[in-house]
């Protein structure tokens, strides 16, 4: 859905404009009593605030950073996936930006990228058989018209060609112990045997999603021997010595990053989720391999990197430090310091999509929120313009800056709703960089 395209300079009538300016530069009367008044937070934000239908901006608000991450405040509306689209247009165009990252798994983001580089396979496949149980929600009609775009650009530009990556661990593939069998028997064919015998149990069979659900079903220290063996793997692959031409080099890194990311998932489905303090220590390793993934495929390829995530793994402070102690947005500032830029997204209201906590089964239906309260981050954002608009967080007027720096409601919807933490007390001047904010969502066309 496109951005309303009225200017921000226009969601003042020109008698309030005026008035503004006078309230900000004159002087009380003289005689006058009581304190000044306190700046509409409102007010002040839109000084700084750019329309969404203006692009440009964006180009110095994140400079020359090699990962841009991207929030969204819910897992399925359609102006969250086609205003990351439209950016990611943009900077492949005027930034030289390379890669969409997206929170999937490493064997799905490996067949998206086979696909949006060569043709190969059938996308709408890969989308329906790769994006099941929690990933469900990227098979839209969204993501879908991303994927033909960067399909489309890669045929016109055969010399500056989009990749595509993902950077989670939910799943490992049969593609991607396929990958790393095939090398090894081309490169270190005595060791075949026993990789085959150390991947035997961890392999998938059967669609994706019955897959991941009997993985985690199984006994806790089956799957604890299932992450001991592919970790064997990947430290028996790691031992080899280093190739000397450099193809065979750049096959073998490949490699073992694949072996890698198998033992990933393997060391993950490995915790204890039967405890708070078990799934904590899961989610707290997901969100820091998910940063050294984005990184390691940064810097082996060198493309600057649009990466897609909720919120809650694009920033830089959790708001729910009892399941989330530390997240991705925080591993990145780590490792690449400036070079990784935060945008995190807000709403006033709209449509979603979940899987309903309060129905048999949880099925994914739609669900429609109004705006929430005076102490929301929103109730004040949605004054700043009636159409969408960004900011730059770090550079505003000082009571603006004063307002973004005091912890007030936001809502944050994952995989499913209703779910504790869905509203949660965000303070924006530190938990991102940049701010992308709608008045109002709607639900994105699930497939």
């Amino acid at each position: 859905m496109d951005p309303s395209t009225r200017s921000l300079r226009r969601r003042l009538p020109l008698v309030g404009l005026l008035v503004a300016a006078c309230l900000g530069t004159l002087a009380p009367a003289a005689g006058a009593s009581g304190p000044p008044a306190t700046p509409d937070p409102a007010r002040e934000l839109a000084r700084t605030a750019e329309p969404l239908t203006d692009l440009r901006p964006l180009d110095r608000m994140i400079g020359s950073a090699k990962v841009v991450g991207i929030g969204e405040a819910t897992h399925s509306s359609a102006e969250f996936f086609t205003t990351k689209h439209r950016i990611f247009e943009h900077l492949v165009e005027r930034q030289g930006f390379r890669t969409f990252a997206l929170e999937a798994n490493w064997s799905t983001g490996l067949l998206v990228d086979e696909w949006v580089r060569t043709g190969r396979g059938d996308i709408r496949a890969i989308m329906r058989d790769e994006f099941q149980e929690s990933y469900r929600l990227w098979n839209t009609e969204e993501y879908l018209d991303l994927f033909l775009w960067m399909r489309r650009h890669n045929q016109l530009h055969p010399g500056h060609q989009v990749r595509f990556m993902g950077n989670d661990l939910g799943y490992a593939g049969p593609n991607l112990f396929d990958d790393v069998t095939a090398y090894v028997a081309r490169a270190h064919p005595a060791l075949l045997p026993r990789f085959r015998e150390l991947y035997r149990a961890s392999r998938p069979a059967g669609g994706t999603e019955a897959w991941m659900k009997g993985y985690l079903a199984r006994p806790r220290p089956e799957r604890q021997r299932m992450a001991r063996e592919v970790n064997t793997a990947l430290a028996l692959l790691e031992r080899q010595p280093a190739a000397k031409d450099p193809r065979a080099r750049e096959a073998a890194a490949w490699a073992v990053r694949h072996a890698r990311a198998i033992a990933q998932v393997g060391t993950e489905y490995a915790h204890d989720f039967e405890t708070e303090a078990g799934v904590a220590e899961a989610m707290l390793y997901r969100d820091r391999i998910m940063a050294e993934n984005t990184v390691w495929w940064q810097r082996r390829t060198g493309d600057r990197i649009l990466l897609s995530a909720h919120n809650g793994h694009v920033g830089y402070e959790t708001t729910t430090p009892d399941q989330y102690p530390r997240i991705q947005g925080a591993f990145l500032r780590d490792a690449l310091g400036r070079d990784y830029v935060s945008v995190g997204t807000s709403f006033g209201r709209g449509s979603f999509n979940a899987h309903d906590t309060g129905a048999p089964g949880e099925p994914l239906r739609p669900f429609t929120v109004g705006p929430l309260g005076p102490d929301s981050n929103a109730h004040t954002l949605d004054r700043v313009s009636p159409g969408a608009f960004y900011l730059d967080l770090r550079h505003t007027t000082p009571a603006a800056r004063d307002w973004l720096g005091t912890h007030r409601t936001s809502r944050a919807v994952g995989t499913a709703y209703p779910w504790p933490g869905t509203e949660a007390r965000v303070r924006l001047s530190t938990a991102f960089d940049l701010l992308i904010h709608f008045p109002r969502i709607t639900a994105a066309r699930v497939r």
